[in-house]
């Protein structure tokens, strides 16, 4: 099954709660089709933590969710050895990562200490426990919601969490139009629970490992390496996107390609993908922090000003 396919189907699925945004479905789906965590982040009540559950119902294998709050312990999220005296011998029990996806409902509100649990499993795909390591199911992907306005009772996600998620979303909010759907649609009591998965995660993994291969010419690869090390320089940004910057752009070019149905990457999946992957792994100098210079207002910038390949690369 093609990757435009599988992405098509899952697409349709998400929609039929999802309405009105097309293109944030279609990124999110994306991040499915490279294996890359997503990060959703807006106010509340626009459907953050709704698009998380629906992706999570179009995928046929397994799926956990974990409300992250103050009380939530590390042992919790990665599982814990337990003690039998009968056999003098720890057992492991697994914890919430166990599962193709995870649905981090409001993470910022996990501890510090809780979140780290997760940095190992989101890089890593397993987690080590007294030791000993024990390997995720794959395909494995972390769906993240986050409110970025309410401070109280709620820790910063550090920097090197952030730089794990593939892409981060917005919702935002949604044409009058389609709130008039989706306020008709609550009426009649639709939920992502009426869902039915499309794919299977043997299918589904099999695509990623396809989508990883499709053919990215050199030039589009340099592309990609100028634009993440261009944000290393620009003045408004005391640290710009890493190596792992760099090749999460091309793995979403890749996927962004796949849904198109084509089997090699040109400049317009780079640029489509750029503000999602590169702005949230940009630490902005306090001085473009006071001025509320935005990080993706950067990567746009910087978009218009380096050269892109021609046309007809990656062919």
């Amino acid at each position: 099954m093609t990757g435009q396919l599988v992405g098509a189907r899952i697409i349709e699925n998400v929609e039929r709660i999802i309405r009105g945004k097309p293109r944030l479905v279609r990124f999110a789906v994306a991040a499915l089709l490279a294996e890359g965590h997503l990060l959703i982040e807006d106010v509340p009540g626009l459907g953050k933590t709704t698009l998380a559950r629906c992706l999570a119902h179009s995928i046929g294998g397994s799926w956990h969710r974990i409300q992250f709050t103050p009380d939530l312990l590390p042992g919790d999220i990665t599982g814990v050895s337990v003690f039998r005296p009968g056999s003098d011998s720890f057992t492991f029990h697994p914890g919430a990562v166990f599962a193709n996806v995870v649905v981090a409902d409001e993470i910022n509100r996990g501890t510090p200490k809780t979140q780290s649990a997760l940095l190992e499993v989101m890089a890593e795909r397993r987690v080590t426990v007294d030791a000993e390591t024990h390997e995720v199911p794959r395909p494995f992907l972390v769906v993240a919601t986050q409110n970025p306005i309410e401070l109280e009772g709620t820790f910063r996600l550090p920097e090197a969490q952030l730089d794990r998620f593939l892409m981060r979303l917005s919702v935002g909010y949604p044409d009058p139009a389609d709130e008039v759907r989706i306020v008709l649609a609550d009426g009649a009591g639709e939920s992502p629970e009426d869902l039915r998965p499309v794919v299977e995660a043997g299918v589904l993994r099999d695509t990623i490992e396809r989508v990883r291969r499709l053919r990215v010419d050199d030039a589009i690869a340099e592309y990609a390496v100028r634009l993440a090390a261009a944000t290393r320089d620009h003045p408004s940004v005391r640290f710009g996107a890493s190596v792992r910057g760099s090749i999460a752009l091309v793995r979403a070019a890749r996927a962004m390609a796949a849904l198109a149905g084509r089997d090699f990457v040109t400049p317009d999946d780079v640029k489509d993908v750029a503000v999602p992957v590169l702005a949230h792994r940009l630490v902005r100098t306090p001085e473009a922090e006071l001025a509320r210079r935005d990080a993706g207002t950067v990567v746009t910038e910087l978009l218009a000003s380096i050269p892109v390949p021609p046309a007809d690369s990656g062919r």
